[in-house]
């Protein structure tokens, strides 16, 4: 981006497919598409979320997330359940009925502040997701942070996890999980 002495910007971003920075684990392939570098309002991500990834029910006090499905399938929360249970949340269920949905490429899922929300893709083929997130840039730091955890491809270091989410306004509700 090309800026003026002033700081106004004179051109906008432009990533060609297939381009941006990649974080990638045995977890989770994360491309950079936009960060708080280029706009103050929202960190831009394409995230391929492999089969057997559970992200597990979490919110956020301040940041709003929005999510738009490319590829494959997932199931996905984004609601206030009756009881949160500590496990589960696939079977959760909101005061008005609502229950969790197999999100199909082309399905938008918006979560404000304070929405409990999740993912998982149950199937045996990859999903890819658009994700938006604001405001910047700390889910670029987090999933900076949360990939170094999950590089080794063992099993979830769920302590180390615990904190780094505290750091980032992520309040874990039940745990992630990776095959």
């Amino acid at each position: 981006m090309t800026t003026t002495e002033e700081g106004a910007a004179t051109e906008g971003l432009l990533v060609p497919p297939g381009q941006g920075r990649v974080v990638r684990t045995p977890a989770q392939h994360v491309t950079f598409k936009v960060t708080g570098a280029h706009s103050r309002t929202a960190s831009t991500f394409e995230v391929v979320v492999p089969p057997g990834f559970d992200v597990g029910a979490h919110v956020h006090t301040r940041s709003e997330e929005l999510f738009y499905v490319l590829e494959g399938e997932l199931d996905v929360l984004a609601f206030e359940p009756r009881v949160r249970t500590p496990d589960h949340w696939q079977t959760w269920e909101s005061r008005s009925g609502g229950r969790v949905v197999r999100a199909t490429p082309g399905t938008v899922i918006l979560v404000p502040p304070g929405c409990p929300h999740a993912f998982a893709n149950p199937t045996r083929t990859p999903a890819k997701v658009f994700f938006q997130a604001s405001p910047p840039p700390d889910h670029e730091r987090y999933f900076e942070e949360l990939l170094e955890i999950l590089a080794d491809g063992g099993p979830p270091d769920h302590a180390a996890i615990e904190e780094l989410r505290r750091r980032y306004d992520i309040e874990q509700l039940t745990p992630l999980k990776h095959r």
